[in-house]
């Protein structure tokens, strides 16, 4: 048993809570409250020691503070509050930053915590309510990196949408398999199909059932095409009132709390970021950054087993970011999972099919994940001697693949202690291959496709409806990419009856001046 000045040192996550609402109108606040006081429940005695509270981002309405209104709710003693910057890795990011400040001994205990209520939002909004009003109070702190997710170049032709970017990224991955889009929708489909049976057997996912590989990939009227080639039920649903909450302290602060048996331990973090803005990739259907983070994730993990060599393989349990498939094939190839591995890629069920509560699905994730290897003890007892350790691998994932943060759990403590991994010398190589952009041409110039989708509005016969647009990403002959739009109503109807992935690699021109397109 670790002593007392190492147990002092030791990030664990004690205990979590999550909550879904499906009838009753709530706020973030209140799903935040819930889950913590489920988390609270399982570690009452933890509650009097939180040093800081960290609410992840909230995309609906929450107010200037909601940390420090999550806090007073609570009943917790003055400890520090700030919320997250925007992305779906900062609850991982979050977590292996608290990890980090409890092994340099400058953290006990702090509560992670997260909530989306857009059903509720919505429903106020088509009753009329007014706005629930702000308290009035300082803001509270961000943290994290803030930058916004598209640049000039994306910016020009007005693309912003996940939903928008995320098939483009699909279109370079199916083009590069030599897939056409009805053959990358039944792979989708297939890759999907589990994530909706983990999800139908999890009671706090938005939709509790499963769908069929074909029943994902096929449009239909109710599971019609968003932007190609991705269909309604690949796409992360936003439209759910969830909340999840993580307590993460020193194992020397849950024992004091009297919750030392409940401890899962941390063995090791990772972040790197991906070129920043889609359109200066080189290969946009590839994430140098998941594969630096997962080496380093790795290597640190071996570090903290005392040089046992740790990976990919060693992993029993996985919780792959999953907003759309896009975004799982990345780090499927990244990590270096093969395609028939046999392990379930979620424990908790996936963006499109668990709900996409904002920012927030990541806690769910660790909640869950911690969990199910917390569970999965006999007796719920760490092991002891030589029995290997169990471990838990979850990912999260901020705007178009961009920002990553991984996190390694495990059913025992680290021997050599938790490790953050250094990844600054990766991040300047990936930095460093970001492509120049240029914004406009000054004459008539054939480019070459490296990115491309066609956005339908879903009113068409059978789920595929009329082409509304079809942005693409081009590299010009000097090798600049550009973010390019069609050049009217007539290009963006030729361009949507083409086959998507067929267009990656192919010609077309860019006209001067404003950054648009014809097809050649």
């Amino acid at each position: 048993m670790l002593d007392d000045d190492a147990a002092e040192r030791i990030p664990v996550v004690v205990a979590s809570g999550q909550a879904v609402e499906r009838e009753e109108l709530v706020t973030p606040l209140d799903l935040m409250s819930r889950a913590a006081e489920a988390a609270f429940a399982s570690a009452p005695g933890l509650r009097a020691l939180i040093d800081r509270v960290s609410v992840v981002s909230p995309l609906g309405h929450a107010g200037p503070a909601p940390a420090t209104q999550l806090a007073s709710r609570l009943g917790l003693a003055d400890p520090e509050c700030e919320v997250s910057s925007v992305g779906g890795n900062t609850p991982q990011w979050l977590v292996n930053r608290a990890a980090s400040a409890v092994a340099a001994g400058e953290l006990g205990a702090t509560l992670v915590a997260g909530a989306e209520a857009l059903r509720s939002s919505r429903e106020r909004r088509a009753a009329g309510a007014p706005r629930l009003p702000d308290p009035e109070l300082p803001p509270d702190p961000v943290v994290g990196d803030d930058r916004p997710g598209v640049g000039p170049a994306e910016g020009a032709i007005g693309l912003v949408l996940p939903v928008h970017i995320y098939p483009m990224l699909e279109s370079a991955i199916a083009a590069r398999l030599g897939r056409d889009a009805p053959g990358q929708r039944q792979s989708m489909g297939r890759l999907l199909a589990p994530f909706s049976e983990v999800a139908a057997a999890n009671p706090f996912a938005w939709f509790r059932r499963s769908y069929r590989p074909d029943e994902i990939a096929t449009p239909s009227p109710d599971n019609r095409v968003v932007a190609e080639p991705y269909t309604k039920r690949m796409s992360a649903f936003l439209g759910s009132d969830q909340g999840a909450a993580l307590l993460v302290c020193s194992l020397a602060c849950a024992r004091r709390a009297g919750a030392g048996d409940r401890a899962v331990f941390l063995w090791a973090g990772a972040e790197a970021n991906d070129v920043y803005f889609p359109a200066s990739r080189a290969d946009p259907g590839r994430s140098p950054a998941i594969a630096e983070a997962g080496r380093a994730l790795f290597a640190a993990a071996g570090e903290a087993a005392g040089g046992r060599p740790i990976g990919i393989d060693d992993v029993g349990l996985l919780d792959l970011y999953s907003c759309f498939p896009s975004a799982v094939e990345a780090a499927v190839e990244a990590l270096g999972i093969s395609p028939d591995d046999g392990r379930p890629l979620t424990v908790t069920g996936g963006l499109p099919y668990f709900g996409g509560p904002g920012n927030n699905y990541t806690t769910h994730a660790v909640a869950t994940l911690t969990d199910r290897l917390r569970d999965g003890r006999p007796g719920g007892q760490a092991p002891e001697g030589g029995r290997a350790p169990a471990f838990g691998l979850a990912t999260g994932l901020g705007w178009f693949i961009t920002k990553h943060a991984l996190g390694l759990y495990a059913t025992s403590p680290p021997p050599g202690g938790f490790r953050r991994a250094e990844t600054s010398a990766a991040q300047s190589r990936i930095d460093s291959s970001a492509v120049e952009v240029a914004l406009a041409v000054t004459e008539p110039t054939v480019a070459t496709v490296v990115a491309a989708t066609v956005v339908r509005d879903g009113r068409g016969d059978g789920g595929i409806g009329p082409a509304v647009g079809a942005p693409a990403f081009v590299r010009l002959p000097d090798g600049r990419h550009m973010a390019v739009a069609p050049a009217d109503e007539t290009v963006i109807e030729e361009v949507g009856g083409r086959d998507v992935p067929g267009l990656v690699g192919t010609p077309l021109l860019v006209e001067p001046g404003a950054p648009r397109y014809r097809l050649g």
